[in-house]
């Protein structure tokens, strides 16, 4: 059984950074592309970016290219999202899933078979 569990959201303020995990077992995720996704309420779900399961390659969305930064340990089955100078409408739900590696999981946010139940992030002004 394929899970992945995110971790690592909290409150924080505005500049401030902050890393998630997301724990993968179940499978073997050779080949698999893993994306970081985000909620806010009342608002649809948007891809913030992607990283081969090799660490090789890794993709951003304009929102958050420059601020966020997504790594892999692939001793730990582990993937990681830190952001920084979290700004007023980074909050959300924040997402891992995990697809096929493609270009279509990779850059375009789709093609997503498992995903976490999510990790809230709130951020104080």
């Amino acid at each position: 059984q394929v899970q992945l569990v995110e971790s690592g959201g909290t409150l924080v303020q505005a500049g401030d950074s902050l890393r998630l995990s997301c724990a993968a077992s179940g499978r073997t995720f050779a080949n698999y592309a893993m994306g970081w996704f985000r909620q806010a309420p009342g608002k649809e779900r948007e891809f913030v970016g992607a990283i081969s399961w090799s660490g090789g390659n890794t993709y951003y969305e304009d929102s958050v290219k420059g601020r966020f930064t997504i790594s892999i340990d692939n001793t730990k089955n582990t993937v990681y999202l830190k952001m920084n100078s979290l700004k007023p409408e980074d909050p959300a739900f924040y997402y891992c899933a995990a697809g096929f590696d493609s270009l279509a999981t990779m850059t375009g946010g789709w093609g997503y078979d498992y995903w976490g139940q999510g990790t809230q992030v709130t951020v104080s002004s």
